[in-house]
């Protein structure tokens, strides 16, 4: 078995998010996202057919819905229903944000 650990290899990239997949089957998806200042486009929301845990490792993000937005510091999370739509309005460009989030159906 080995270890790995969820903060290393963290690279700073102002161009793009790093998506790393951390164990998947048919029902589950656990994802490390890190992000530097990345945000979702213009007009561009999720609506993915998975419910979505995500906690926030470190940095600072908002997550925008249709009828609100919520700030998320080192330690949150939330779980966003299947099919709610959101989008990432901002992350942290000081320093890395890194996400843990989990995809799984009901």
């Amino acid at each position: 078995m080995q270890i790995e650990n969820l903060f290393e290899n963290i690279k700073i990239d102002k161009k793009a998010e790093q998506f790393i997949s951390l164990f998947e089957n048919k029902n589950i998806k656990i994802e490390k996202i890190v992000s530097n200042g990345q945000t979702s486009a213009k007009d561009f929301w999720y609506e993915q057919e998975e419910n979505e845990f995500v906690l926030l490792l470190d940095g600072y993000a908002i997550i925008e819905f249709e009828d609100e937005q919520i700030e998320l510091n080192k330690g949150d999370f939330i779980n966003i229903k299947s099919y709610k739509k959101h989008r990432v309005k901002y992350t942290c460009e000081e320093k890395p944000t890194i996400w843990l989030a989990i995809y799984y159906k009901d």
